[in-house]
């Protein structure tokens, strides 16, 4: 075999190895492309756990099922709040439009709590993505957040809610079988409070 020859099966070989590399790539990046996408509206929420909140009130305003607690029960799911509607914020501690939207968000949960058709009937919490327990701690703390945060130190629910960007809004009807439906998913502030619980009562037909 002649240089010349051996040199062009090795520029063959390579294009083959470069062209099978290609196609895996693509395979692996479409795969995950699909498995990534943000709850869709009429869809169902990913299927996560959070650590049940140690702090009282927080454990009050969940109204999570008295036996997970009593029985020592380390983690709930979203749809065991005892509630027809729950809000989700995905958020970051270090997100600066998050900081921005906390008091917004704040305005909402007085709204909720002040309103007869939505007062213990809807209910919010939020997603630190990549925030350890200290970082969420600092936030609910320096923003005086009045409803329950959980850490997502490792992204892993992050990853699950498509790896969405911050601030990020997914509300889900919760029926009294714990089946539900997202009716609501959405990148960035939601604006105007008031306005947007009226469309949450209107999408999840609260009366």
């Amino acid at each position: 075999m002649t240089p010349h020859d051996y040199g062009g099966q090795m520029k063959k070989r390579l294009f083959v190895d470069t062209i099978m590399l290609s196609a895996v790539l693509l395979l692996l990046t479409g795969a995950n492309g699909h498995a990534v996408q943000p709850p869709p509206v009429g869809g169902d929420l990913p299927d996560f756990e959070l650590t049940i909140p140690s702090d009282a009130n927080d454990n009050a305003y969940l109204n999570l099922p008295g036996g997970m607690i009593a029985f020592g029960r380390g983690a709930f799911k979203v749809p065991q709040i005892k509630a027809p509607v729950v809000i989700l914020q995905v958020f970051s501690m270090y997100c600066p439009h998050c900081q921005d939207d906390a008091p917004n968000v704040n305005a909402l949960y007085r709204l909720i709590g002040n309103n007869p058709a939505t007062k213990g009937k809807v209910k919010i919490i939020g997603i630190g993505a990549g925030n350890n327990p200290y970082e969420v701690g600092l936030f609910k703390k320096h923003y005086q957040i009045p409803f329950p945060l959980f850490p997502d130190a490792n992204f892993s629910i992050h990853k699950k809610l498509g790896e969405v960007r911050t601030p990020y809004f997914i509300v889900i009807r919760i029926q009294p079988d714990g089946s539900h439906k997202v009716v609501y998913s959405h990148l960035a502030s939601f604006g105007d409070p008031e306005q947007f619980l009226n469309t949450v009562i209107k999408l999840t037909n609260l009366k």
